[in-house]
């Protein structure tokens, strides 16, 4: 089972939109600082989770979330 996931920076305005076979490690992997990507923007805030049946599909979703529209719908979850 895998999960698509927005974090959310505490101190910053920007949302990060991922993939993952577990959510809360991957998480934890980002506030420590362990992605590049996300290195300068922590700390994180979980602010979306959805469960997808396939990797297939996780990526299909992550496309989705990570689009415009995606985003501003993602925007109003802070």
């Amino acid at each position: 089972m895998y999960y698509v996931y927005a974090i959310s920076s505490v101190n910053r305005n920007y949302i990060y939109v991922g993939m993952s076979n577990n959510v809360e490690r991957r998480v934890s992997q980002h506030n420590k600082g362990y992605e590049k990507t996300t290195k300068p923007y922590v700390p994180f805030k979980l602010i979306f989770k959805e469960i997808c049946s396939s990797r297939i599909e996780a990526r299909k979703r992550e496309k989705y979330w990570k689009s415009g529209t995606g985003k501003e719908k993602l925007k109003l979850l802070i």
